[in-house]
């Protein structure tokens, strides 16, 4: 085994164990998906896959929604754990800083680091939020907060500060309309714009399909 493969074997059991009892949309299950779409769209847009497995796989290991909203624990627990792998101080930044860039944030927060590998990652994340997955992600996590599924009566918040995003408290379906129908166009690697499209139809089916057997109609 060389150094590579022993340091991204050490960060699987890492955020494993990190993860263990984590909710169901953000556990261990959620970073092997990003992994794997990761590394799918890195050997097509022929990017440094070392840096790409190992942010995707640190890229939740302390999200802000359950750290008290704290958008620093992540990248500082990243780059504690890299730096105890010996990895080179080069890569341990870059892997922090698209830890620190690749979350939503509400979609209008001002990122200061770019990357194609940052630009992978956050493709990979968020191809995991729409789709079937995306869907069963999005009620999940509504059900883990304890909130109304819909409700015609409270309409959805567009163009969110990062602020106002991490408060904002609205019914499962106006996330639909606050983040995942905006992703697939907000995707940077054509790899990830190909594979976006067709799970956007998918929310768009669902949604139709919601909407009537929500009013009696289907």
């Amino acid at each position: 085994m060389d150094i590579e493969e022993r340091v991204i074997s050490a960060t699987v059991n890492f955020v494993k164990g990190h993860l263990s009892g984590a909710e169901g949309g953000h556990d261990w299950w959620h970073i092997e998906r990003v992994w794997k779409l990761a590394k799918r769209i890195a050997a097509e847009e022929k990017a440094n896959i070392f840096i790409v497995e190992l942010a995707a796989l640190l890229h939740d290991v302390s999200d802000s929604k359950f750290n008290g909203g704290d958008y620093n624990a992540g990248p500082e627990l990243a780059e504690s754990f890299l730096i105890k792998q010996g990895v080179d101080l080069c890569i341990v930044n870059h892997v922090k800083q698209i830890v620190a860039n690749v979350s939503f944030k509400g979609g209008n927060a001002e990122k200061t680091f770019h990357s194609k590998e940052l630009d992978i990652v956050q493709d990979a994340d968020r191809l995991d939020a729409i789709g079937a997955i995306g869907i069963a992600r999005a009620f999940n996590y509504g059900g883990f907060k304890n909130r109304e599924m819909y409700n015609p009566g409270i309409p959805p918040v567009l163009n969110m500060t990062p602020d106002e995003y991490k408060k904002n408290q609205g019914p499962t379906l106006n996330h639909f309309y606050e983040k995942l129908l905006l992703l697939k166009d907000r995707m940077k690697t054509g790899t990830g714009r190909r594979i976006a499209e067709e799970r956007h139809k998918f929310l768009l089916i669902y949604l139709e399909r919601f909407k009537r057997e929500w009013d009696g109609n289907s």
